[in-house]
């Protein structure tokens, strides 16, 4: 007959395994535990079977262990756990990738009823509709100031009413009646609610962020970073292609208001002086892409390039020319 281990052996044993899985794993899911039964954890076990691994235990003892381990090691990263040990939480070790291994503990949630004095994790809404009660099951909805009728014999409900909300603890009363219309408002699971990875430790909503969303962020650190700059006038790699334009667009008003000049404003100044050179200048512009359609047109109907015509009065030009 197998000898028993006792609590000290246990306590040696679960203190080993702990510091073994933070010497081979980098990544880390802190995940909640409310109210999930042996068999649910046991089928979350399978499910990741093979690249991840489920470790349950007492706070106070992964406390220690940690702190221990990191005390032996060196390593002051394994610290950034213990904070987040509150509550009825476990870890999950894992070599895979963190968003598929979240979405995979969050298949294995399972309908559960409402219990009398549980907190409600979500609001509860009855919808609508023939309940199937009996006219005698009345008492129920009058006690909930539920509006009903009675349809062809049975109870119906007039309109969806918000039972529980969100937070509040679930009555008696309530909990019957969600019993006797087979309703199952509740479902629990492993719920991951901090990430670790290689010592560092972010919200698991990290996870979701897509390749567009990281550029999208990034585009607004830069464009913060622009203004910052601009406004205080200091140098930076984002603002100085404005610090340019700005103080070109400085030099070039000082030069068009006296006789002070230098050849990016010679055209500019040229051009304030004769207005009329605009209109020249558009005229042969706006032909151009007049004619542009039709002669596009005939090159695709010929099926054969036509050559482009060169213009002999090209009155173009560029401010930094």
């Amino acid at each position: 007959m197998a000898v028993k281990p006792t609590k000290a052996e246990k306590k040696v044993a679960y203190d080993s395994k702990l510091c073994q899985l933070l010497d081979e794993y980098t990544q880390i899911l802190i995940a909640a535990a409310d109210n999930v039964g042996s068999n649910q954890l046991q089928n979350i076990r399978k499910g990741l079977r093979g690249d991840s691994i489920v470790l349950m235990g007492k706070n106070t003892m992964m406390k220690r262990s940690i702190r221990m381990h990191s005390e032996k090691t060196g390593n002051q990263a394994f610290l950034n756990l213990i904070p987040l040990l509150q509550g009825n939480v476990g870890l999950i070790f894992t070599k895979g990738d963190l968003k598929e291994v979240s979405e995979e503990v969050a298949k294995y949630k399972v309908g559960a009823p409402a219990r009398v004095g549980l907190v409600a994790p979500i609001d509860v809404v009855v919808p609508p509709g023939n309940t199937g009660l009996d006219p005698s099951q009345t008492s129920f909805f009058q006690v909930l100031n539920i509006p009903t009728k009675i349809n062809k014999g049975t109870v119906e409900i007039i309109t969806p009413v918000e039972l529980i909300k969100k937070g509040e603890k679930v009555g008696s009363s309530e909990a019957a009646l969600l019993a006797k219309l087979g309703i199952r408002p509740f479902s629990y699971g492993l719920i991951v609610l901090s990430v670790y990875d290689n010592g560092s430790v972010f919200s698991p909503e990290v996870l979701d962020l897509t390749e567009e969303d990281l550029i999208e962020k990034f585009a607004t650190g830069v464009s913060m970073v622009t203004a910052l700059s601009l406004a205080i006038s200091y140098p930076t790699l984002a603002a100085a292609p404005h610090m340019f334009i700005n103080a070109y667009k400085n030099v070039l008003s000082l030069a068009v208001a006296t006789e002070y000049s230098f050849p990016q404003a010679d055209k500019v100044k040229e051009y304030l002086a004769d207005p009329s050179k605009f209109a020249v200048t558009a005229a042969p512009v706006a032909a151009a892409a007049a004619g542009a359609a039709p002669a596009a047109a005939a090159a695709v109907e010929d099926k054969k390039p036509e050559p482009e015509e060169e213009s002999d009065d090209d009155m173009g030009f560029s401010l930094f020319d």
